[in-house]
């Protein structure tokens, strides 16, 4: 065999060499990864059975995750100086008492109106009250223009007003009084809920007139008067009020600025209260 041929042959030799080296590292690396899958498969379902078997650890782990996403989100945007992206609440809305006063009934949106430049309060929550005051004044038989007028001087549509005497919210309702009433609705504090405010309003001022006998009598149960030698006018405002509220029903053009009806309070007393879910015998709790 010539030298040329001897070296050709080593190099076949040396390709081949090469070639199955390749081959087996091929196979070999096929192998390992094959089997590393596997490995990873199996703890994967094997995590996921754990989780499935423990709530308690999923949860705790999820809650880890959003809590570690949410910190991430909000670092970025607080660099970024959106506050109110971070602040965002969508589901916010469900929580305001207002409405769009083309919602309501003709006579409801002209007192709505009426009483918004009264007293200098938007029309779309006076609107939710307006309509709150007929769909409640209805169901207790109590007139929403005497509900309404209530709140006009109690208040002046306050939601968060508060009485020396401790009266709390639209009606001045006094809460440590009426707390059993709050029990439906979560507890004192829904005193400021103006809508609950006037549910419980309600049925305290229907229970007030209830005992009394007559309208002008419970009011003074409403206000505390019902003991004393006279309400110092507390009955004939709220009816002058309702008055007022009545020719806005009826369709007259009533301005805002219009001095409530005069009326002669009454002084009559009353016979001894059983205070026994009225507000109870004080001086006047009215704000307004």
């Amino acid at each position: 065999m010539t030298a040329r041929s001897h070296v050709l042959s080593l190099s076949r030799q040396a390709r081949s060499a090469l070639v199955l080296f390749v081959k087996d590292i091929g196979q070999g690396l096929l192998v390992v990864s094959h089997n590393t899958l596997a490995l990873l498969g199996f703890a994967v379902l094997a995590i996921g059975v754990v989780f499935a078997s423990q709530a308690d650890l999923r949860q705790q782990t999820e809650n880890q995750v959003l809590g570690w996403l949410n910190a991430r989100h909000e670092a970025r945007v607080e660099a970024s100086g959106d506050v109110l992206s971070l602040l965002a609440e969508p589901e916010a809305i469900t929580r305001a008492t207002a409405v769009d006063p083309k919602e309501l009934t003709r006579q409801q949106a002209a007192v709505a109106q009426y009483l918004a430049r009264r007293y200098r309060v938007a029309p779309e929550p006076v609107s939710r009250l307006v309509k709150e005051a007929w769909d409640v004044g209805q169901r207790a038989r109590v007139d929403p223009t005497l509900i309404l007028a209530i709140m006009a001087i109690e208040s002046g549509f306050n939601p968060f007003a508060q009485s020396s005497v401790g009266a709390q919210g639209l009606m001045q309702v006094l809460t440590r009084v009426h707390d059993d009433k709050y029990e439906a609705f979560g507890g004192n504090l829904a005193a400021f809920d103006p809508i609950t405010n006037l549910r419980v309003g309600v049925q305290v001022l229907k229970e007030c007139i209830q005992r009394a006998g007559g309208i002008e009598e419970g009011l003074r149960r409403y206000v505390g008067a019902a003991n004393l030698p006279d309400d110092t006018g507390y009955a004939a405002r709220v009816l002058s009020e309702q008055d007022l509220l009545k020719m806005v029903v009826a369709g007259r053009n009533v301005s805002p600025n219009a001095p409530r009806p005069a009326r002669e309070p009454s002084s009559a007393p009353q016979p001894n209260p059983q205070p026994n879910g009225e507000q109870v015998a004080m001086v006047s709790h009215t704000t307004n």
